[in-house]
C-alpha cells in the first residue's frame, strides 16, 4: 500500500494541486491577518445585495434587513457639529488650560491643523467606501483584518470612553441649572464618581438612558433631535463669545506659555479627543443619501465650524478670566458669564444650552459607536447578535442597549480627566490608520470611484500621521497603560473568537472544502 500523509490524503511524491497550495498558503496566520475585504463586498452588503466574490458564505450579501438611507447634508454635518462642539469647550477647558496657560489656544489649533490634515483623508475614504464603520472599515479594505480588528478595538474604546466623559460633564451643567433656577442642588454623593465624598454620577446615567431609548426609536427622529439641538449649541456659544469679549483683559494672556511649551503639547493631545465628531461622520455612511458627495462635504464643513467655533471660545474664555481659576471650576464657562455679568440669568441661559448641548454630544457619540458594533458584528469578528436590526425602526436594539450599560457604567463610576486622555489615545491611533489606509487604497485601487481626493498628495496623509504621533507622545502614562489593556483584551478577543468566525475565515473554508472531498 502506498504510504499516504494527513495533510491533503496525498500519495507521497505527488506534490498538491496548485489550487490546494494556495489554500494552504490562505490560512498561514500572516495571511489570515492580513487578509483584505473587497470593497465591492462592503458597498454589497451596505446595500443589502448579494455582490460577494465567488466562495463567500451566503449570508455574506443579503441581510433582509439593512440601515435605511435618511439622513442629508445638513444632517449629517450636524452630527459631526454635534459630536465635536462642546465636547472640547464645555469642560475640557477645564482640564487643558492648567495644562498650557493661555498657550491652550494653540494647543486647539495645533489639535484643529491635526484634524484638519486627516479630515481630508477622511472625505477621501468616506467617498470611495461609504458604509458603516468608519476606520474599522476602512482599515479592513487596505491594512487587513487584524489591523481592522485593533483598530476595532480603539474605536469602541473611544467611543465609549468620550460618550461617559460628556455624560460626567453633563452632570455639572444640570447642577449648575438647577441651582441657579430654583436654588435646589443634585446630593454630592450622587454627582460624581466614587471618592471620599461621591458614591456614583446618577445624572450621567440618566442622560445615557435617554440618549439610548432615543436611539433605540429610530435614526431619522434621532437625527432631527441632533440638528436642533447642534442649532441651540451653535447660539450659546455665540452668545457666550459676545458676552465674554465684553470681560475681556489683556493681562489674563500674559504670560501667555507659563509652562513652556511641553505644557502646549499635553494640552494638545488631551483636547484632541474632542474631534472625535470627524469620525462620527463616517460612521453614518450606510444611512446618508448620495453619500459619495454628502460625506466628504459633511466632513469639510464640520471641521470649518468647529475650529473657528473652538479657537473664539477658547481666546474669549481665557481673556475673561485668569487661567489659574480654570483648574477644577464646574461648568465654568457658565461660572464666567456669571462672574462677567454680575447675573445669574446669562449663566442659566448657557447652562440650559450646555444641557441641550451635551444631550446631542452623547447622542452622536453612542450612536457611532452602535454602528461600529454592527458592523464588527455583520464581518463575524464579533457575535452577530450585534448586527441583528429591529425589523421595524431598522435600528440594532440589542447592540444599543449593551452599549448603554458600559457607557453608564463608565460615566458613573469612572473621574473624568481619566476618560478624557484614553478616548484622546484611541482617536489619534484611528485617525493615523484612515491616513496611512488613503496612501494604501491609491496605489492598490487607483481606479477606484472617488468622490473627493485628498490635495497635496502623499504629503497630507503623511503629515496627519506625523501630527498624530507627536500629540500621542504628550499622552499620560497612566493612557498607555489603558491603551494597553485594551490591546490585550483586542488579542484575546481576535484569537479566541474573531480569526475564527470572520466572513472572510468561512470564505476560505468553503473554498478549501472541495479540495478535501476529492482528495485522493
Amino acid at each position: 500500500m502506498t504510504p499516504r500523509i494527513a495533510l491533503g490524503d496525498r500519495p507521497l511524491g505527488h506534490p498538491p494541486s496548485p489550487r490546494k497550495t494556495a489554500v494552504l498558503a490562505s490560512n498561514s496566520l500572516g495571511a489570515r491577518l492580513l487578509r483584505r475585504k473587497p470593497v465591492s463586498t462592503l458597498i454589497a452588503e451596505s446595500e443589502g445585495r448579494d455582490s460577494l466574490p465567488a466562495g463567500a458564505p451566503e449570508e455574506g450579501g443579503r441581510s433582509g434587513i439593512h440601515l435605511r438611507r435618511s439622513i442629508g447634508l445638513w444632517q449629517l454635518s450636524s452630527i459631526g457639529i454635534g459630536a465635536t462642539i462642546g465636547t472640547g469647550i464645555f469642560f475640557v477647558l477645564n482640564t487643558a488650560v492648567p495644562s498650557a496657560g493661555p498657550a491652550v489656544i494653540l494647543s486647539f489649533v495645533i489639535a484643529a491643523v491635526t484634524a484638519g490634515l486627516t479630515a481630508l483623508c477622511y472625505a477621501e475614504m468616506a467617498s470611495a467606501i461609504p458604509v458603516s464603520g468608519s476606520s474599522y472599515s476602512y482599515a479592513y479594505a487596505t491594512l487587513g483584518e487584524g489591523v481592522a480588528f485593533g483598530v476595532g478595538i480603539c474605536l469602541l474604546m473611544e467611543y465609549g470612553v468620550s460618550a461617559s466623559a460628556i455624560a460626567v460633564s453633563w452632570a455639572e451643567y444640570l447642577d449648575k441649572f438647577l441651582d441657579l433656577a430654583f436654588g435646589v442642588k443634585i446630593p454630592e454623593q450622587l454627582a460624581g464618581a466614587p471618592d471620599g465624598t461621591h458614591w456614583f454620577n446618577l445624572p450621567a446615567l440618566l442622560l445615557v438612558a435617554m440618549v439610548c431609548f432615543l436611539l433605540i426609536r429610530g435614526v431619522s427622529e434621532s437625527v432631527k433631535v441632533n440638528a436642533a439641538m447642534v442649532a441651540i449649541k451653535i447660539l450659546i456659544l455665540v452668545l457666550f463669545v459676545g458676552v465674554a469679549l465684553t470681560g475681556f483683559h489683556s493681562g489674563n494672556l500674559t504670560p501667555f506659555m507659563p509652562l513652556g511649551i511641553g505644557g502646549v503639547q499635553v494640552a494638545a493631545s488631551s483636547i484632541f479627543f474632542s474631534f472625535i465628531g470627524l469620525d462620527a461622520v463616517s460612521t453614518a455612511g450606510e444611512e446618508v443619501k448620495n453619500p459619495r458627495r454628502t460625506l466628504p462635504l459633511a466632513i469639510i464643513i464640520s471641521l470649518v465650524v468647529v475650529t473657528l467655533l473652538y479657537i473664539l471660545v477658547a481666546l474669549a474664555g481665557i481673556g475673561a478670566q485668569p487661567w489659574q481659576k480654570f483648574d477644577g471650576q464646574e461648568a465654568g464657562l457658565a461660572q464666567i458669564l456669571q462672574d462677567i455679568t454680575g447675573q445669574s440669568w446669562p449663566a442659566m441661559v448657557f447652562a440650559v444650552g450646555a444641557i441641550l448641548s451635551i444631550f446631542s454630544i452623547t447622542l452622536v457619540v453612542i450612536y457611532g459607536q452602535t454602528r461600529i458594533l454592527y458592523s464588527m458584528g455583520r464581518d463575524g469578528m464579533l457575535p452577530k447578535r450585534f448586527a441583528e436590526l429591529s425589523p421595524r425602526t431598522g435600528t440594532p436594539v440589542w447592540n444599543t442597549i449593551v452599549v448603554g450599560v458600559g457607557v453608564g457604567a463608565l460615566a458613573a463610576f469612572v473621574p473624568l480627566n481619566i476618560l478624557a486622555d484614553i478616548t484622546s489615545l484611541g482617536t489619534l491611533i484611528a485617525f493615523s490608520v484612515v491616513s496611512v489606509g488613503v496612501i494604501v487604497l491609491r496605489r492598490t485601487q487607483p481606479d477606484l470611484p472617488r468622490g473627493f481626493k485628498v490635495p497635496g498628495y502623499p504629503v497630507v496623509p503623511l503629515l496627519s500621521v506625523g501630527f498624530c504621533g507627536y500629540l500621542i507622545t504628550g499622552l499620560h502614562a497612566d493612557t498607555f497603560r489603558a491603551g494597553a489593556i485594551a490591546l490585550a483584551v483586542a488579542v484575546v478577543v481576535y484569537f479566541g473568537y474573531s480569526i475564527k468566525n470572520s466572513k472572510l475565515e468561512r470564505g476560505a473554508e468553503q473554498q478549501s472544502a472541495p479540495v478535501d472531498s476529492h482528495s485522493g
